[in-house]
């Protein structure tokens, strides 16, 4: 998961901590509403789906926090820094009320499960405190918030995955769209809050997630990406007679690749444990399926890996690697990496920087480890390994990571790759960027006129960095 503490080794990907939503016409609705979003794709997924209620409830969309009636920050507790970062903007946002006392503040997300009554009593920061489950109920708070008592659901649900609700599509560039299929998470691992913040996982029905798909392709979309904490897990036993064995995730990756050869298909994340040849093979056989996995490791050292509660060990990780490698000798790999986890020795860390090695990551997501309350690590093991030491750890693995990276792309010189445009490049506006199959970024100028944001596009790349490839347009 990716989160506002990341070591970013990306310059042009979609990054950022906050957004605001601009679909809809404010001036249209009686009240208006502004939402930021924080930490992983599911909670910018999530803010579509509360934008979509909220509009249902008589609220337009503004960009402009100051003349909000409702202000919502969708928030993450995967790091304590994350949880820093909300803190701070939610005292920044207080001011609003000086000139707007009417104004609402509201917390949403993992962070609002966490923390719902210290944010409402102690720190008093916010007026609405409403957990993942619970967007369904947030026209009722808003009326109980605005009779001045504190409004707060953070009910955690076995069954909720908001599958007969349309998101609307914020800050979206019309392209590429997030697609929830699954809530929640089993897994455990003993460093993370998420089964605790978002409940147990479940999936949503296939045919709403084809649905959605489809309609996003009816509408100019041209990217998919299937969103859920483990997305390997996904599971879904269709209610009818006729229904004799549970739909896998690598069924629903085939069928949503059939709904047309030029909707492109991604997913996140997958756990490695659950990642199977089905899934590989179906995505080696529709070219539409993008040659690209998130398989996060975690740490390179078995011991580790059992405190951590990842239920793999070094050695089953790397053949996992070999196998996606045998399959799709062109699938891109990224990777989540923690320094310091609790008693990680100085060997241990050697172990995962050697894995890393081995595995040549495109790009990685690197964190030194940070305790979260209410976590099995939090309750079993002493986290004893000094900031420094962490700090120095991750450097050592950024560095590496930066190096891979940036060999990984000089491995692209002089190949000519079908990029999707997605956009004006960051940097010039005489620039297009986009991305390949394997979910690196690539910007080329603009030298046909006929082409628009949608297009697809053959590109030769002619130069690199470590986080970028630029090329130019061929036949």
């Amino acid at each position: 998961m990716l989160d506002v503490t990341t070591q970013k080794i990306q310059d042009e990907s979609r990054q950022g901590e906050a957004y605001a939503p601009f679909e809809n016409d404010p001036n249209n609705y009686s009240k208006k509403f502004y939402i930021e979003s924080y930490g992983c794709q599911m909670n910018f997924s999530d803010s579509e789906i509360v934008a979509s209620i909220l509009a249902d409830s008589g609220f337009g969309a503004t960009r402009n926090y100051e003349e909000a009636d409702l202000i919502l920050l969708n928030t993450c507790s995967i790091r304590e820094k994350a949880e820093q970062t909300v803190r701070k903007r939610l005292n920044d946002l207080r001011k609003v009320k000086d000139n707007n006392p009417g104004a609402l503040i509201g917390v949403l997300g993992c962070m609002a499960e966490r923390l719902k009554a210290k944010l409402l009593e102690e720190e008093k920061l916010v007026d609405m405190v409403v957990g993942p489950d619970a967007y369904r109920t947030l026209p009722g708070l808003v009326e109980e918030a605005e009779t001045g008592q504190k409004a707060v659901n953070v009910l955690l649900s076995r069954e909720e995955t908001y599958a007969d609700i349309s998101p609307v599509r914020l800050d979206s560039n019309g392209i590429t769209a997030f697609v929830s299929i699954m809530r929640g998470c089993n897994n455990m691992c003993s460093f993370c809050v998420v089964p605790f913040t978002r409940g147990r996982e479940r999936s949503r029905d296939t045919q709403s997630i084809i649905a959605e798909c489809r309609n996003l392709f009816e509408n100019g979309y041209k990217e998919v990406t299937l969103l859920g904490q483990n997305v390997d897990s996904y599971y879904w036993l269709p209610n009818s007679p006729e229904a004799v064995k549970p739909v896998t995730f690598a069924e629903l990756l085939e069928q949503v690749a059939l709904i047309d050869p030029d909707l492109r298909v991604r997913f996140s994340t997958s756990h490695p444990k659950d990642i199977t040849d089905d899934v590989l093979f179906t995505m080696a056989k529709y070219e539409n399926i993008c040659k690209y996995i998130h398989l996060p490791v975690q740490s390179g050292s078995t011991r580790v890996l059992q405190l951590m509660n990842r239920t793999y060990t070094r050695e089953w990780y790397l053949a996992k690697v070999d196998r996606i490698r045998e399959i799709m000798p062109d699938c891109g790999i990224s990777s989540d990496i923690i320094a310091g986890f609790c008693t990680e020795t100085e060997e241990e860390h050697q172990d995962t920087l050697s894995l890393m090695a081995y595995s040549k990551y495109d790009l990685s997501y690197m964190f030194f480890y940070s305790e979260r309350p209410g976590t099995l690590a939090a309750r079993r093991y002493t986290d004893d390994i000094p900031e420094e030491v962490k700090k120095r750890r991750l450097d050592e693995i950024v560095k590496l990571q930066n190096q891979m990276s940036l060999e990984s792309n000089q491995k692209d010189l002089g190949k000519t790759f079908k990029v999707l445009i997605e956009g004006n490049s960051k940097k010039s506006d005489a620039d297009w960027k986009g991305r390949n199959s394997q979910n690196k970024m690539i910007v080329f100028p603009k030298t046909n006129p006929s082409l628009t944001p949608g297009s697809y596009v053959n590109v030769l790349i002619t130069e690199c960095t470590g986080a970028t490839l630029i090329g130019n347009i061929v036949d």
